[in-house]
């Protein structure tokens, strides 16, 4: 339940907020209480001794990913996500609020990270100017491709922050996105800024009883570990697999349950694309199975995840059971109605899914960290050996050398 607190504001103050109000196109409200959430997240910068690496968190929803990544050791040290809501659920569990619309945050203002991570909205490209470029024989960047879709903000950041590494999440359909060509550009644009590019669908029906099937892709810097880069997703999944009944609330309000003009309608919905040869319908899950994949669109009727119930019309699942569909723990707040925590949950991310692929991202980057620092120093001896004077053109000088190592 939201509080109240008085502030006595000198005039110079309150008109300054009352003009920010006005450009910002935000109630007063919203202005002063984004105001004290910022201060608070200058607050929480500094970074732990005990972080193993930093990460940001990038079109962060409610956070799913920013738990994966702590869990693996992680300390983020930026977020950004534009909804209201979710911002408000963010800040619930983490004590911080994301800064809002990413298109104009300044990159070159973001912290330096080990790891860019984003679950970022798949957008179609205009490939016409590209075309006309690339018919005319001229070259064409991540720029022309990208520009005026939220994924040239992922290139952006990667292009002036220059992480060890990225992991970006996407729904499974975005390979095939206007016949394949998104992706294309998509990778295209990845490797431009030279960065060695991994993928591939993986169902989070390995960790929750659900079946999500999300593509993963994942990179590594060049520049700073050169081309020849080993990378696979083997998943660690769980055992044994878990079913629908372990999610499950044993006490559930009624109000969950299906109006019986709700539950006429599906079945009649369902009867009707059955009999036409549509395989759409309500799905009712199987208590040792696995459900339907949850999206954003639950908060309607519910329709693709029901709970059968003895007597009674089914019932959709409730916030609480959405969110364990998901591998959040129970800890985790819900502070928003039910239609906003549906909407959520549905955008939100497996987590336990995503905490292993980011333990595999940080092993490989101990790895190549390792590998780069060893080649560093054998450069280094290898130079001393031979007394290589520094003032030769064309050799690294020796304070240099010392730099680099």
């Amino acid at each position: 339940m939201a509080k109240q607190l008085h502030v006595r504001l000198d005039d110079a103050v309150y008109e300054a907020l009352t003009g920010c109000n006005t450009s910002e196109n935000s109630s007063l409200q919203d202005v002063v209480s984004s105001a004290i959430m910022q201060y608070i997240n200058n607050q929480n910068k500094e970074v732990p001794e005990n972080a193993n690496f930093t990460f940001i968190d990038l079109f962060a929803g409610i956070g799913g990913m920013r738990l994966a990544y702590e869990n693996a050791g992680g300390h983020c040290v930026y977020s950004s996500e534009w909804n209201k809501y979710s911002q408000q659920t963010y800040f619930a569990n983490f004590g911080e609020q994301p800064e809002g619309d990413i298109t104009k945050v300044d990159e070159n203002e973001i912290p330096d990270h080990d790891i860019l991570v984003a679950g970022f909205p798949c957008q179609p490209f205009s490939i016409a100017g590209v075309s006309k470029k690339q018919s005319m024989g001229r070259a064409t960047g991540f720029e022309d491709k990208t520009q005026g879709t939220l994924f040239f903000d992922v290139c952006r950041i990667l292009k002036a922050k220059r992480p060890k590494a990225f992991m970006l999440e996407n729904v499974k359909n975005l390979c095939s996105h206007d016949r394949g060509r998104t992706f294309k550009v998509i990778c295209e644009s990845l490797e431009e800024l030279d960065y060695e590019v991994f993928y591939q669908v993986i169902d989070g029906q390995a960790f929750v009883p659900q079946h999500r099937e999300r593509i993963i892709i994942v990179g590594f810097d060049r520049k700073r570990y050169g081309s020849d880069i080993g990378f696979s997703f083997d998943i660690n999944r769980v055992d044994p697999k878990p079913v629908m009944r372990d999610i499950l609330e044993k006490e559930v309000d009624s109000k969950y349950t299906l109006s019986d003009k709700l539950w006429t309608y599906l079945q009649g919905y369902a009867a009707k694309h059955k009999a036409a040869g549509n395989g759409f319908g309500y799905g009712i899950a199987d208590p040792g199975g696995v459900s339907r994949t949850l999206s954003a669109r639950y908060y309607k009727d519910g329709s693709e995840i029901l709970i059968a119930q003895e007597g009674k019309n089914p019932r959709r699942l409730t916030p609480r059971e959405c969110a364990r569909l998901q591998g959040f723990p129970d800890t985790f707040k819900i502070t928003v109605s039910d239609t906003q925590a549906y909407r959520q949950f549905g955008n939100s991310v497996v987590v336990p899914l995503m905490s292993n692929v980011a333990q595999l991202i940080c092993s490989k980057i101990s790895e190549l960290d390792a590998v780069a620092e060893q080649n560093a120093v054998i450069k280094a001896e290898k130079i001393t050996a031979v007394g290589i004077d520094e003032n030769i053109p064309g050799i690294v000088a020796r304070d240099e050398m010392q730099a680099v190592v």
